[in-house]
């Protein structure tokens, strides 16, 4: 009986509407309307009585350092600014510090950088030496170059395709890292020359008409 009674069609039972005479105050509210703001509204009510036990419970001589650390601005608490934090020495040693792992951050590259020029060389079959031949006269250099341009034609013909892409992504690495060294050995000379200006002792810096040959960096000289 059960599910004949579930067979037979039943009429949607709808919430009604707002009433003619009340259309000035907007839409009926349903229950599930209704149980979206009271849920809204205890939950208010409870975080308001969680923060009025804490007001009533607070230890009038509570301390904590962010009391003093730090300020309020339009409302908000900000940590005040700290000028002096570290002193001289160790901000010193922090230089020193990031100088060391930016040096050795540039000779990994180097180091990486050799292995990597060696390897393409071997897989090349060129040797880091270079032979060096003498001709008599005009005529005989040209056969040197021309057999030089054959032979090296000849190698390039000779290298299959899946090694010669490798070859290419290994040149672009090669490049890649070469840049990366020279913006380290750079990096590594600014940050040098920073820590020097740090240290005591009278110092200028030198004008342009003073400096042998001017490159554009600036050039200090310290006084005895």
């Amino acid at each position: 009986m059960s599910s004949l009674r579930n067979c037979v069609p039943r009429p949607a039972h709808k919430e009604r509407s707002q009433p003619q005479a009340r259309k000035k105050f907007g839409l009926l509210e349903k229950h599930k309307d209704y149980v979206i703001r009271a849920k809204a509204y205890h939950k208010k009510q409870d975080t308001l009585k969680i923060l009025r036990q804490k007001a009533a419970f607070k230890n009038p001589d509570e301390f904590n350092f962010k009391m003093i650390n730090s300020k309020t601005d339009r409302g908000n608490h900000r940590p005040k600014d700290e000028v002096n934090k570290y002193c001289a020495e160790e901000l010193m040693i922090m230089k020193t510090q990031d100088i060391g792992y930016v040096f050795q951050k540039w000779q990994s590259e180097k180091n990486k950088i050799d292995k990597l020029t060696s390897s393409l060389q071997c897989t090349e079959g060129q040797s880091s030496r270079r032979h060096v031949y003498y001709a008599e006269d005009r005529e005989e250099a040209r056969e040197l170059e021309s057999e030089s341009r054959s032979r090296s034609d000849i190698s390039a013909r000779g290298i299959p395709r899946d090694i010669q892409k490798k070859m290419d992504r290994s040149y672009r690495d090669l490049e890649a890292r070469r840049s990366r060294a020279n913006n380290l050995e750079k990096l590594y000379a600014d940050m040098s020359m920073q820590k020097e200006l740090q240290k005591k002792g009278r110092k200028r810096k030198l004008r342009e008409d003073e400096i042998l040959n001017p490159n554009g960096k600036p050039v200090y000289k310290w006084r005895a």
